[in-house]
C-alpha cells in the first residue's frame, strides 16, 4: 500500500494540477484537504509537504483526490469552471446547466452560486458527491431548480452567511423544486427558501437527513408536500418552516418493492421519522392534510414544535405505526393547534375527524411536554388505536380525548 502511495505521489507530481483539484490526506480516520497545486514532493516519494506541513508517506493511510466544479449564474447565462477532471461532461444552454459524470474514483464537489430567473441545474452520476450553495438564487422555467439524479449519498451544504432560493417551473413533470434520487444530507448554517410550483418543495427518493449544523430551511409554497422523504426522515438540528403547501407539511413514505405494495425489506428504517432536535414550524390548511406524517413509526427525542392544522379531517401529527416521545437528545416541546370538523369521503362515506395527534398503533410519552388545543365538530386532541402511555417525567395537555393511559410502557417494535 505504501509503495502504491509513493508511486501515486510521484505521478501526481509530474502532472499539472488545476485550481479546482485537491488532495485529501487520510490518517487515523481523519483527513485534511489541500490544493493539489500546492503539494511538493520528495524525489523518491518518501515524503511530501502541503500547506506548511510535511507528511511521511509511510504514515499516510490513503490519499483520495477531490475535484471542484464551480457553476455561476448571471441572468439568463451560466458559466462553468471545470478544470482538468476526466469523465465529466458539462453543458450550459443559457441558464440551464447539465453535468453528467461517469467518474467512480475521485470525489466531485460542486459550488453553485449566482442568480437567474431562467436557470436550472441537473446532475447525473453514480458516485457520491457534494454540493455547496453559495448565495444561489434559481428560478427554473423548464423543470426542477436542482435535480440531483444520483442514487448514492449526496451532501448539500448551505454555506455560512448565505441566503439561497430555489423555485421550479409550474408546468413541469418534476417531483420537486429540489429533488434528489439518492440519500440527501443537508448541513451548513446558511439559509434555504424553496418554492414548489409543480409538486413538492423538497423531495428525496431515499432518506433525508438534516444535520446539527443545518441553518434555516423554509418551504413557502408547494403544490404537493412541503418536504417529502422516501425511506426515512432524520432531523438532528436546524430550523424547518413549512406553509402554503397543498399537500402535507413533512411526509415520510415507505419504499416498496418494484411493482408491489410490499415494503422493501432492504431499506433501513423504512417509512420512519426521527426528530432529535431543532425547531419545526408547520402550518397546513385544507381537508385531511397532515402537518407531520410518517407511514411507519415516529420517534421524537428533542426539538421545539409549533404545529397548526386547520380543515375538516386535518391532523397535526399522523403516525402509521407507533409514536415514541422522549428527551433522549434534548428538551422536547410540542404545541399543536387543531381546528376543523369531520371530513366525509364522497365515495366511501367514511368519516375522518380533525385531530392533534393520530396514532395507528401504540403511543408512549416518557419525557417532554405536549400541549394540544382542538376545536371543531367532533375534533380530538389525541386518538390512539392501540395502547397509550404517559410516564411520570412527561406532561401532556390535550382536550377532547377518548384515550385512557395505561400503567405500563407498551411495546414499540
Amino acid at each position: 500500500m505504501k509503495n502504491l502511495l509513493s508511486l501515486l505521489l510521484l505521478f501526481t507530481a509530474s502532472s499539472v494540477a488545476s485550481a479546482q483539484e485537491y488532495m485529501r490526506i487520510w490518517q487515523n480516520g481523519s483527513n485534511t484537504k489541500v490544493p493539489l497545486s500546492e503539494v511538493t514532493y520528495a524525489d523518491n516519494g518518501a515524503s511530501f509537504a502541503a500547506e506548511g506541513k510535511t507528511y511521511q508517506t509511510s504514515l499516510v493511510d490513503s490519499i483520495t483526490f477531490v475535484h471542484i466544479i464551480t457553476v455561476t449564474w448571471s441572468g439568463a447565462q451560466a458559466t462553468i469552471e471545470k478544470g482538468n477532471v476526466e469523465g465529466v461532461d458539462c453543458t450550459a444552454e443559457g441558464g440551464d446547466v447539465t453535468i453528467n459524470s461517469t467518474n467512480t474514483h475521485n470525489e466531485l464537489e460542486m459550488v453553485l452560486q449566482g442568480s437567474s430567473t431562467n436557470g436550472s441545474f441537473t446532475y447525473t452520476g453514480s458516485y457520491k458527491c457534494k454540493f455547496y450553495l453559495n448565495d444561489l438564487h434559481l428560478i427554473s422555467q423548464r423543470g426542477a431548480a436542482l435535480d440531483i439524479l444520483c442514487g448514492k449519498r449526496v451532501s448539500l451544504t448551505l454555506n455560512e452567511g448565505t441566503n439561497n432560493t430555489l423555485e421550479d417551473a409550474a408546468n413541469g413533470q418534476q417531483k420537486a423544486a429540489l429533488y434528489c434520487k439518492g440519500h440527501l444530507e443537508i448541513e451548513g448554517s446558511g439559509n434555504l427558501t424553496v418554492t414548489g410550483n409543480a409538486r413538492h418543495g423538497i423531495c428525496t427518493k431515499e432518506y433525508l437527513e438534516l444535520k446539527k449544523s443545518t441553518g434555516s430551511i423554509v418551504v413557502n409554497r408547494a403544490k404537493g408536500d412541503g418536504i417529502h422523504a422516501g425511506q426515512y426522515f432524520l432531523m438532528k438540528g436546524g430550523s424547518v418552516t413549512v406553509s402554503g403547501q397543498q399537500g402535507d407539511g413533512i411526509q415520510t413514505e415507505t419504499l416498496t418493492l418494484d411493482d408491489d405494495v410490499t415494503p422493501n425489506p432492504d431499506k433501513e428504517f423504512n417509512g420512519q421519522a426521527f426528530i432529535k432536535g431543532g425547531t419545526i414550524d408547520v402550518t397546513v390548511t385544507g381537508e385531511t392534510r397532515k402537518a407531520i406524517k410518517s407511514d411507519n413509526m415516529m420517534t421524537i427525542s428533542g426539538g421545539t414544535f409549533t404545529i397548526t392544522a386547520s380543515g375538516e379531517g386535518s391532523k397535526g401529527i399522523s403516525v402509521g405505526k407507533h409514536l415514541l416521545v422522549n428527551e433522549d437528545d434534548g428538551t422536547t416541546q410540542i404545541q399543536i393547534r387543531a381546528a376543523g370538523g369531520v371530513y366525509e369521503d364522497e365515495d366511501t362515506d367514511e368519516e375522518t375527524r380533525c385531530m392533534g395527534i393520530k396514532v395507528t398503533q401504540n403511543m408512549a410519552v416518557t419525557a417532554g411536554k405536549i400541549m394540544i388545543s382542538s376545536t371543531g365538530y367532533k375534533s380530538r386532541g389525541i386518538k390512539v388505536d392501540g395502547l397509550y402511555y404517559v410516564g411520570s417525567g412527561a406532561t401532556v395537555t390535550a382536550g377532547n380525548n377518548k384515550v385512557t393511559p395505561t400503567n405500563t410502557m407498551p411495546p414499540m417494535d
